[in-house]
């Protein structure tokens, strides 16, 4: 993909940030940036990501920019990085490395290597570029490995062969670009996936670091075409053999999930789970989602398809929110996907979910009510008849609590 170089500076200057940032590196050591912020530059696209590199101290880089910007820097020793925050600002700061990996799937082993050797130890040439910041270099593209051209052809080339083995959160990844760039995996990219996934690569990474890969993949606006690349290599079955990609239900859950506000990405989690949620509970555990994301997921695996038979039935407004009131948006939007009735979903959503009663427990003991059961249970039929339209306002509501309660007393 080629952009001159002064169109090329014209867009690093104009990135959210860069006002700031290009002035406070004056005088320090050389940096780059890199990554996916190169790869969206030449595709005119304004990134958010600062991720700079640097040949010298990263730390003593990021403690020096902390100080010009007003703000604080976080060092990570493990891998030799910081992070740097001040005013709107977050910027990553690495120093420049090669990688070896002890084992596959195991995080890597760093030390101190060129920009050049750097570069070479990324994901895909798309991202394997650098863009000089500072002095003569200022907008100059380093792209050793061809990643412009990629751009360019809208083809997704990895590294090295070991990659995928290295590293096999990359085959999730390598989908994700695909779709994010409307872009195809060369012939040997995609051979060393299905080496890869055949060697059962994604067993040696840990739950966390497939969630993080998968939840972003998952993010895409183009979600349903992913997952049909899931389908396609493999990659469903490589995650757990009871995963089944079904691109069509994935796309009904996306848009379902606009309709009931349910969170997209775990809507479509839902759906991928859905056909064996109890085989995959394992899988889900393995993750590490936190507790209550998980609980989501899983509630609306199994909901969704039950709902979807329980909604064919015809069902007053109390009996509709009696049935869904427990359930996550998830679930509505999975059952949506599933083919159940749109109209009572949506009046549920639109009309029944935000009821509530006006009169409250306190009103009742206070007007004499004992605290009890009974009392609970008064509340209740009186929002049942509320949401059947056959009470309306704080003083019928009051009314009917009372007589309830009161018959229940006796």
């Amino acid at each position: 993909m080629s952009v001159r170089a002064d169109d090329l500076v014209a867009r690093l200057r104009a990135l959210p940030g860069m006002s700031l940032l290009l002035p406070a590196l004056d005088g320090l050591a050389p940096a780059h940036l890199v990554g996916g912020a190169v790869r969206d530059l030449l595709r005119g696209e304004r990134s958010v990501d600062l991720d700079l590199c640097t040949e010298h101290d990263a730390h003593e880089l990021a403690g020096a920019l902390a100080e010009r910007l007003g703000g604080t820097d976080r060092r990570h020793e493990r891998f030799a990085t910081a992070t740097v925050s001040a005013r709107d600002l977050e910027i990553d700061v690495a120093r420049t490395r090669r990688e070896r990996y002890p084992r596959p799937g195991a995080l890597p082993e760093v030390e101190p290597a060129p920009l050049a050797e750097d570069l070479g130890r990324r994901d895909f040439t798309v991202n394997a570029m650098a863009l000089g910041l500072s002095g003569e270099e200022l907008g100059r593209l380093r792209d050793p490995l061809g990643g412009s051209e990629d751009l360019s052809a809208a083809r997704i080339r990895v590294l090295h062969e070991r990659s995928f083995l290295d590293d096999p959160t990359r085959l999730l990844r390598a989908v994700r670009y695909e779709v994010r760039l409307g872009a195809r995996m060369d012939a040997e990219t995609e051979r060393l996936v299905r080496e890869a996934v055949n060697a059962r690569a994604l067993d040696t990474v840990s739950g966390p670091r497939v969630r993080d890969e998968l939840l972003d993949l998952l993010a895409e606006a183009e979600v349903p075409d992913a997952v049909a690349r899931l389908d396609e290599l493999g990659l469903d079955r490589a995650l757990h053999p009871a995963l089944e990609a079904d691109a069509s239900l994935a796309a009904g859950a996306a848009l379902a999930a606009l309709e009931t506000g349910a969170d997209r990405v775990l809507a479509v989690l839902a759906a991928l789970v859905s056909r064996s949620p109890e085989q995959l509970r394992p899988w889900i555990d393995r993750l590490g989602l936190r507790a209550a994301v998980r609980d989501r997921v899983m509630r609306a695996a199994r909901s969704g398809p039950a709902l979807t038979e329980a909604l064919a039935v015809e069902r007053s407004p109390s009996q509709l929110h009696e049935l869904l009131r427990g359930e996550p948006a998830e679930a509505l939007a999975l059952a949506l996907a599933l083919g159940a009735p749109a109209p009572p979903v949506l009046r549920y959503v639109a009309d029944l979910r935000e009821v509530r009663l006006e009169v409250t427990g306190a009103e009742l003991i206070d007007a004499g009510v004992p605290p009890s059961p009974a009392l609970g249970r008064a509340l209740e039929e009186t929002l049942r008849r509320k949401l059947d339209g056959e009470v309306s306002g704080h003083e019928e509501e009051l009314r009917l609590a009372l007589e309830l309660a009161g018959g229940a007393q006796r």
